[in-house]
């Protein structure tokens, strides 16, 4: 299956480059291949405007986030949870909008979650050491990596919780068969764990075991039944918080340098079917996890972010030889 009339087309490149930096500078690598100095100028702009800037202005001095949104966050939780897990859901994405490691305002922003977060529960454990969920640890994994250093005792932790199906699941040891919610997290984490320099035999072994689970079940498919396990995996969101679907599984994989094959033509198929006869993908469902930013329109509207994870997955499977 050949894409070439789903190449982004002039128009659809101007909008997306009509956006926020975030946006603008992925768009630059992913799809229009700028000079990487252009690049790096437009994303060092995510730290100084647009969503990247008002969410590190929203930090608070003792390293977390609030507001008004937190009030209404989870509230079966304790205040000092909810205030962790609302944090680290705005850690994640900036991560995804591309905020430069290097600038000074993240630096800071990392700092103050370096020195001043922990788990109260776990003998005051610090924030970036994680905790006892693979899901959470795996975005603690890849937040500490990206932002900071990385952990070797946790990605360790999390290498010795994969399930014998190659995923990784909160539920265990309760339950031996996995998660695609928790799988995705644990991979995300261990990809960015290994670009900060931790390349290893047994951390690769991990995560290649855990991109043949998602392949073996094609995306999206019961291995057993071959039913879809979820439909909601088939409607795209940003943010996605912990949430799987088949986007961002695909975005994982082109992400990793994985070169795909026939295992992934038919979660493409659902990429196409998704995209609207203004060649635009649409924000189809928003999930009930928070952060405290607005940052796309409404359910069933036109969405960047969607459209740019659409566009460069389509551009990563039309590009392959297979």
């Amino acid at each position: 299956m050949r894409l070439h009339d789903y190449a982004p087309r002039p128009a659809h490149l101007k909008w997306l480059l009509d956006s926020d930096p975030a946006i603008r500078w992925q768009v630059m690598r992913d799809l229009t291949g700028e000079d990487p100095s252009a690049i790096a100028a437009e994303r060092s702009r995510v730290a100084t405007e647009g969503w990247g800037a008002e969410l590190l202005a929203l930090q608070s001095p003792a390293g977390t986030w609030g507001g008004p949104k937190l009030l209404a966050f989870r509230p079966d939780l304790p205040e000092e949870d909810r205030s962790l897990l609302f944090t680290l859901y705005t850690l994640v994405v900036l991560m995804d909008l591309g905020l430069d490691p290097a600038s000074k305002q993240a630096q800071r922003m990392i700092g103050r979650v370096d020195k001043r977060l922990v788990f109260k529960p776990l003998n005051n454990r610090p924030f970036l050491h994680g905790e006892t969920e693979p899901c959470i640890n795996g975005r603690i994994l890849a937040i500490g990596s990206y932002f900071k250093e990385p952990n070797d005792a946790l990605a360790n932790q999390l290498l010795g919780e994969q399930l014998e199906d190659g995923g990784w699941n909160c539920e265990a040891p309760k339950s031996q068969c996995s998660s695609f919610h928790t799988t995705i997290c644990v991979l995300e984490g261990l990809l960015e764990y290994e670009r900060a320099g931790r390349k290893s035999a047994a951390v690769t072994k991990a995560r290649r075991r855990a991109e043949n689970y998602l392949l073996e079940r094609r995306m999206f498919r019961s291995l057993r039944t071959g039913e879809v396990i979820s439909k909601r995996w088939l409607r795209f969101s940003f943010p996605t918080f912990w949430h799987y679907d088949v986007l961002r599984g695909l975005d994982y994989l082109r992400s990793a340098g994985i070169k795909p094959d026939s295992r992934v033509s038919e979660a493409i198929e659902v990429v196409i079917e998704r995209r609207h006869q203004n060649g635009r993908w649409p924000l189809n469902l928003l999930h009930p996890e928070d952060i405290p930013l607005e940052m796309e329109t409404g359910v069933g509207r036109a969405s960047r972010w969607n459209s740019l994870r659409a566009l460069r997955v389509l551009r990563w499977y039309n590009n392959s030889t297979w």
